[in-house]
């Protein structure tokens, strides 16, 4: 009914308001040319991306360019004869970095070419040219991984960074259809939050008290008098949130966990899936100030059956890697981790080992004699990486569960445990990387969780929605946490955290 009344455009627009054809939706993907190979010999296509590497030979008459647009990893081969071009120049178009969209017919190339298919140009459409091809930041050879963190906006054109993207997106594909398929909902939540929910204090704090600050003192240097309000006076030594954005202390999340919980009381089962942040000042391989963390919470679920869920979906992202991206896993164990790709056979096909937090601590000082740990084990410490992988890769060999952690390394909210000693916890430990998933049961008896509330030190008026989940119906739940990052540092083989993730931040660095 709505379109019939819509106004028919003018007849005689003039040429100007004629949009040319959608550019995007003629060019053709590299990825589905190298799939098909010669089978597509002989078409007219239109390609786009940016010269990996080129050369110009004969004379200056035909350039050969390797062109990638990111769609996979390896490049389509381009032949530019000169006469076809009338610009840039061919040395300026073989530049590495250069972009180009060129349109031509694809052939088998002659000869022995290690090429199975490759683009006879016929016309360059566009191209964009490198201004100064030796100021370039990333050469045709290969560079330190470090080094390509001075260039986060470059460096997705390496053919490292560039893999990891496709992992990293087909990850995040994996992971909502394992969820969709378990009946999960999907829930946002928020980034900014009053509650601390992993006790540690490391968080960063959200306000606008500062501009409000620098508003004053420009109010000041104009001899304006300032608003001063008796009301939000302090004690020395102390901030007066009354006059702050939210009118109280406010952080950017550490978790989603506490929120996906009073969604998981009513939903059942339910996962959230963004940001986190720590505000902790360390340099390590390891560690991010900002991360991504898949959290679901289920409802009328215990311990086992986070384990059970843990296992099933670490398996289930392990094969969706190895059907969807095994082209850039083939290319980490070529040149980063020769391991890869059967770790992450393993990893899929094999029974999660399940060992308590007391044997596995029994099992490692059972080791002492012929493993020198750094740090020296005995029950009550939180195991070390060092730890986590030992009990992985040289005692288990496979996947390791660890369950029923000591109460006084867990968080608050993890139920407690009958011997009043340990709590519910558990630990997903894999090779490579030691931990990958951490995650409990919830404690669900108010009593309880009040009095752990208290002895954590926390201010309770923050936590009364929680204990409301408590006090209105409450129900035996549990939860854990997937890193993104730690699960990327586990397939690809790589080293440091910081390569795992687009734009990493760490403290002194927040590029971008």
């Amino acid at each position: 009914m709505a379109a019939s009344t819509m106004a028919a455009p003018p007849a005689d627009l003039p040429a100007a308001d004629h949009l040319e054809p959608p550019m995007a939706a003629s060019r053709t993907p590299i990825r589905a040319i190298l799939a098909a190979t010669d089978a597509l010999a002989g078409e007219r296509v239109v390609v786009g991306g940016w010269v990996r590497a080129g050369r110009v030979q004969c004379g200056g008459t035909v350039a050969f360019l390797a062109v990638n647009d990111g769609s996979c990893h390896a490049s389509l081969q381009l032949v530019v004869e000169a006469a076809w071009v009338t610009h840039p120049p061919l040395a300026r178009l073989a530049a590495t970095g250069t972009s180009v969209l060129v349109s031509g017919v694809l052939r088998v190339p002659p000869g022995k070419s290690k090429e199975r298919i490759e683009l006879g140009v016929e016309a360059v459409i566009d191209a964009g040219e490198v201004d100064d091809p030796a100021a370039y930041p990333l050469p045709k050879g290969r560079i330190k991984l470090d080094r390509l963190r001075d260039f986060l906006h470059l460096r997705p054109r390496n053919d490292t960074i560039a893999a990891v993207a496709r992992m990293r997106s087909e990850l995040t594909f994996a992971t909502h259809s394992f969820f969709r398929e378990m009946g999960f909902v999907c829930v946002h939540t928020p980034i900014i939050t009053t509650d601390d929910c992993e006790g540690a204090g490391d968080m960063f704090q959200v306000t606008t008290l500062f501009s409000q600050a620098q508003k004053a003192d420009r109010d000041l240097r104009l001899k304006l008098a300032p608003h001063h309000d008796a009301d939000d006076e302090e004690e020395e030594g102390t901030v007066g949130f009354e006059s702050d954005f939210f009118r109280r202390q406010a952080f950017l999340t550490v978790s989603g966990q506490l929120q996906a919980e009073a969604y998981a009381c009513a939903l059942s089962g339910v996962y959230t899936f963004g940001p986190t942040f720590r505000a902790e000042n360390s340099h390590t391989s390891r560690h991010l100030a900002e991360f991504w963390m898949v959290e679901p919470e289920i409802a009328f679920a215990d311990l086992q059956d986070i384990m059970n869920y843990a296992e099933s979906y670490v398996q289930y992202l392990c094969k969706w890697l190895l059907e969807h991206c095994m082209e850039d896993m083939e290319f980490m164990a070529k040149t980063h981790d020769k391991a890869a790709i059967e770790r992450l056979e393993l990893v899929s096909s094999t029974p999660f080992e399940r060992v308590s937090y007391t044997k596995a601590v029994e099992i490692l000082m059972g080791s002492a004699g012929s493993k020198k740990f750094q740090t020296k084990v005995e029950w009550g410490i939180d195991l070390a990486s060092e730890h986590e992988r030992y009990l992985t890769e040289v005692i288990f060999k496979k996947p390791v569960i660890v369950y029923n952690y000591p109460r006084g390394i867990k968080a608050f909210y993890m139920r407690l445990n009958d011997d009043q000693k340990t709590v519910a916890a558990m630990d997903v430990l894999v090779p490579k990387v030691g931990e990958l998933i951490g995650g409990s049961q919830r404690e669900e008896r108010f009593g309880i969780l009040k009095q752990r509330i208290l002895e954590a030190g926390l201010p309770m008026a923050s936590y009364e929605f929680y204990l409301d989940l408590r006090r209105y119906g409450s129900v035996k739940h549990s939860g854990f946490g997937l890193g993104l990052e730690r699960m990327l540092l586990f397939a690809t083989g790589l080293d440091n955290i910081r390569d795992v993730i687009p734009f990493p931040r760490y403290p002194g660095k927040a590029d971008l």
